[in-house]
């Protein structure tokens, strides 16, 4: 598989599989052994999708050896701050049955909506992963859901800059403010929810774009956020959708068609605002 190359010199596969709503138990340990048979090399999660022990089991039983993955978890928001970032990290190590991690993300910003000491937060809880950093415990650190006035406060602080941001990022809503600012320090784009809501397979100009190039429309997509730079991070259970995510690496989309997309208006996404929720 084809791979970026974080600011750190990591390398990290281009397509990673997501593992967000893959319940504990047999669905995402099945859901991750599919994958890693099928190709994929990046495999994300997060202890808020508390499926981290069973794709550990995963993992564990591909007989894929652990230097030819790529593992990224994520630090749950209760768990916030130095100390308690550090015991959320050794816990997560645990439950993935692993030595180290790939990437450890923050998974959402502290924000003013709920905290008035909102830049200490997410300044200690940074500090955490640099410090996990330097131990050698994880090859890159990042962030998740961060607008740019998040990440120009955590640079305030921060002595290592996040090598990954990963934000909601499909057709439709492509975040071009924070997109821009990643992409000008070298902080890679992670792309959740690629695919979008329903909508988007339903829409008729992506549609028709697909059947030109002969593949589906979330191979269209998948395809179009590769070739905008960005990494995908598509999320199936069911096998036939985890063997087309990955079946795209020979499609070309022209920059005319490029365009298209990225011209097209809202149509569906999680709705979910970082400043605004209350998780």
């Amino acid at each position: 598989m084809n791979t970026y190359i974080l600011s750190n010199g990591v390398k990290i596969p281009q397509l990673g599989f997501g593992t967000w709503k893959a319940a504990e138990g047999e669905q995402a340990e099945n859901a991750v052994l599919c994958a890693i048979s099928e190709g994929y090399r990046h495999i994300d999660t997060a202890s808020f999708y508390k499926n981290e022990v069973s794709i550990g089991r995963a993992i564990a039983k591909s007989g894929v050896p652990r230097e030819e993955l790529f593992i990224t978890t994520k630090l749950w928001n209760a768990d916030r701050g130095y100390e308690q970032t550090l015991k959320a990290f050794d816990l997560s190590l645990a439950n993935l049955g692993v030595a180290y991690l790939d990437l450890y993300l923050i998974h959402w910003p502290a924000s003013a909506h709920q905290f008035a000491n909102w830049k200490e937060i997410n300044a200690d809880t940074w500090r955490a992963l640099e410090h996990l950093y330097k131990e050698g415990k994880v090859k890159a650190i990042g962030v998740s859901n961060f607008y740019v006035h998040h990440l120009e406060a955590l640079f305030e602080t921060a002595v290592i800059k996040p090598m990954v941001n990963q934000i909601e990022f499909h057709p439709g809503f492509m975040q071009e403010q924070v997109v821009r600012f990643c992409q000008e320090r070298s902080i890679l784009i992670e792309a959740w929810s690629p695919i979008g809501r329903g909508n988007i397979l339903d829409n008729a100009i992506l549609l028709a774009m697909a059947l030109k190039y002969g593949v589906t429309v979330p191979q269209l997509v998948l395809q179009w956020i590769i070739q905008k730079g960005h990494l995908p991070m598509p999320k199936s259970v069911t096998p036939q959708r985890i063997k087309e995510n990955i079946q795209i690496n020979k499609i070309i989309i022209s920059e005319e068609d490029v365009v298209v997309v990225d011209n097209l208006p809202y149509i569906g996404g999680s709705g979910l605002n970082p400043d605004q929720v209350d998780f």
